[in-house]
């Protein structure tokens, strides 16, 4: 049987103005500013104009550790939001935007799939609004301004060897990690070794979407360190006077974006940091006006739980004070066949055995969900043409041993149709009372967060401070930045920072290799492994597939 692609689908579907998706959710036409027909910023004076209106239930949706094999999560919680409304709830969508890296790398486009996305697809995997470029624009004004100064006489007395501020793109360029800048005489700066991040690896990112309004973010720009002085004290962007010229850029992309489903329920798509080295979740400001503007806001967190979702419940919940009322946890057998040991080519055979193998990764996702942050739980399995029933209910059955029930999603397939049994238990789940708790304080001291994350979500024996990591503990609390949320820089393809261990690993211990503080964002970034801030391209890059015909009309983003 052929199937049609994702932006075939997309492309033959009949979208509604945006004037009439804002109506939907109770947006008046005095906060749409429009980018065309089918997308539209919505101007944030909408979210203290809503203030007295009760927030709707927040539903996240996180997964299984990820593989070669797909989860499918944006695509469940696409279908999800349309199911939602199938059954008579009012639902809107919050969505992070993808990065133009992985579109010409190796995911493609990252706006659903089959009968669950979110439209104009191809506008959302390419430039949209403009958001990520404004956020590239800041971030390299920010170095900008940071080598002039040193240039121009170096007034705050900068040490060069301290610098930290990367410049960024966003593209995957392994070619740029490391240069070496200010070549070719005195006239055009001064030498020094440099490098780039990704745009979505920049703590810009990590602010914009962590920042409630023009003047939270103007605060937390100004904070952003940047280097350090001879003396050894942080020197900021407010330092530098960079910070109000920085949210001049970033003013109108701060706004969230509204677009629509295939099936036209409301979506904001706001917002990109990667989850394996920041945060990973959509802005704050979306993510409110979804509360505001709908009776169930569903939301995703990236890769796997023990990566987005514990940075959403330990970062974000933290700081913009929400509790979600209810988690989905998506999984496929095929890739739970994979945790179990089985290659991609053997996924189509029933293997009850590997199954069982892999199954554990699904259940410590389930029981750090459930037991670590009291929250209420649902899996959702999307389903595939080649799952038995057998190896269904395999699955079923061992979720039911932990209290946690199973819904089959055919959301690629059937578009809302195929998650209404998601729906209803999602509504079931939120009229639940449930004790949400923080996997850790963050008063406590930095090694004693790092030890208590790896213990409880990884289920490590422990962490491994590298000789440099303990220096920077200690000097990063002596700055006064102890009492910080961690932001862990792990592979996203293990509970460990070895991506070779699949499934649920014990015996290992996680190493710490670099602590850096986030000031601007307020979280300390913990890097292990060999975990990169900008990655590279693989050997055929889906570049290679994109096209676009004399019309316009683009093909292969997947």
């Amino acid at each position: 049987m052929e199937y049609k692609t994702d932006i075939e689908i997309a492309q033959e579907s009949e979208m509604e103005r945006i004037t009439a998706i804002a109506e939907k959710c109770g947006i008046g036409p005095e906060y749409v500013e429009q980018y065309g027909s089918y997308k539209a910023k919505i101007d944030l004076k909408l979210l203290s104009d809503r203030a007295d209106r009760p927030d709707g239930k927040l539903v996240l949706v996180t997964a299984i550790t990820p593989t070669p094999a797909g989860e499918g999560k944006t695509t469940t919680t696409v279908g999800l939001g349309d199911a939602l409304r199938r059954i008579g709830k009012k639902s809107v969508i919050a969505l992070r935007e993808p990065s133009l890296g992985p579109v010409f790398g190796v995911k493609g486009g990252a706006a659903g799939g089959g009968y669950a996305q979110v439209v104009p697809m191809e506008d959302i995997n390419l430039h949209f609004t403009g958001d990520f470029h404004a956020i590239g624009a800041a971030n390299n004004l920010l170095a900008a301004m940071l080598d002039n100064h040193i240039y121009q006489g170096n007034a705050l007395h900068i040490d060069p060897k301290t610098i930290t501020w990367r410049r960024c793109v966003d593209m995957n360029d392994r070619q740029l990690r490391f240069v070496v800048d200010g070549l070719g005489g005195k006239v055009n700066g001064t030498p020094r070794e440099d490098g780039y991040d990704i745009t979505v690896a920049s703590e810009i990112m990590a602010v914009f979407c962590l920042s409630t309004d023009i003047l939270d973010l103007k605060r937390r720009l100004a904070s952003i360190i940047v280097a350090y002085t001879y003396d050894g004290a942080p020197v900021t962007a407010g330092d530098l006077k960079a910070a109000g010229a920085m949210a001049a850029l970033l003013k109108d992309a701060l706004k969230p974006n509204l677009v629509q489903t295939l099936e036209h329920t409301p979506a904001f798509v706001h917002g990109g940091p990667f989850a394996n080295i920041a945060h990973g979740c959509n802005s704050i400001v979306a993510t409110r006006l979804a509360l505001k503007l709908g009776d169930y806001c569903v939301t995703e967190a990236g890769f796997g739980a023990d990566l987005g979702a514990e940075k959403f419940l330990d970062i974000k919940c933290r700081m913009a004070g929400l509790k979600p009322d209810a988690v989905v946890i998506v999984a496929t057998v095929r890739a739970l066949k994979m945790h179990g040991g089985l290659d991609k080519k053997e996924l189509g055979t029933e293997d009850l055995e590997a199954l069982r193998r892999g199954l554990p990764n699904l259940l410590q996702h389930v029981e750090n969900i459930t037991k670590v942050y009291h929250l209420p739980a649902v899996v959702a399995v999307n389903r595939f043409p080649t799952d038995t029933e057998a190896e269904l209910k395999l699955v079923e059955d061992e979720c039911r041993k932990l209290g946690v029930n199973v819904a089959l999603s055919e959301v690629w397939g059937k578009g809302g149709e195929g998650g209404v049994e998601l729906a209803k238990e999602v509504v079931r789940l939120c009229a639940e009372p449930n004790g949400f708790t923080f996997s850790y304080d963050a008063d406590k001291p930095i090694v004693e967060k790092l030890e208590e994350i790896s213990q409880k979500i990884y289920h490590a024996d422990g962490v491994e401070l590298t000789a440099n990591a303990k220096k920077q503990a200690k000097k990063l609390t002596e700055l006064g930045f102890g009492g910080m949320p961690i932001c862990m820089a792990k592979t996203q393809y293990s509970f460990s920072d070895d991506p070779k261990l699949l499934g649920a690993p014990r015996g290992f211990k996680i190493t710490v290799r670099n602590l850096k503080v986030s000031a601007g964002a307020g979280f300390i970034v913990a890097l292990t492994g060999d975990v990169m801030t900008m990655p590279g391209l693989p050997k055929v890059p889906a570049a290679e597939k994109i096209d676009v015909d004399e019309h316009g009309v683009i093909s292969g983003l997947f």
